[in-house]
């Protein structure tokens, strides 16, 4: 079940979650002020994700998070490349992430520097319906 600020109307898994309360962007805003190297990577990723039935998609001004209940992948744009992170209940060592795994709890946050449409594998848009589906609620 998501919470939707009153005062910003973004959407959350938890009633009165904290967050800095300033209203999203819409996507095509996002994606119209976004370097160049991003939208061919976002793209393909967004695809998918409209395959998703619950997954809410959230522009905001540092990346695109990804909701189901909570927040199960967020695009980050870096200089160079878009960091996809997505939130597991198990430790993934194929794809290989690009940064060390973060563990919190039974939480584990993967990261891949997407650089190109071609760094978006099946098996990590597999990745992604995974966390999609373990962040059922």
């Amino acid at each position: 079940m998501r919470w939707t600020c009153p005062e910003c109307g973004r959407q959350f898994g938890k009633p009165r979650q904290g967050h800095t309360c300033s209203p999203g962007l819409t996507l095509e805003e996002y994606l119209a002020t976004a370097p160049p190297h991003e939208p061919p990577v976002v793209r393909p990723v967004l695809a998918h994700l409209a395959q998703l039935p619950e997954a809410l998609v959230e522009p905001v001004q540092v990346g695109l998070f990804v909701k189901r209940s909570s927040t199960f992948a967020q695009l980050r744009t870096k200089t160079w490349w878009v960091a996809l992170m997505v939130k597991l209940p198990r430790v993934v060592t194929s794809p290989r992430p690009d940064l060390k795994v973060q563990s919190h709890g039974s939480s584990h946050f993967h990261t891949y520097n997407l650089r190109t449409p071609d760094d978006i594998s099946p098996a990590l848009l597999d990745l992604v319906t995974e966390a999609y589906e373990a962040d059922a609620g």
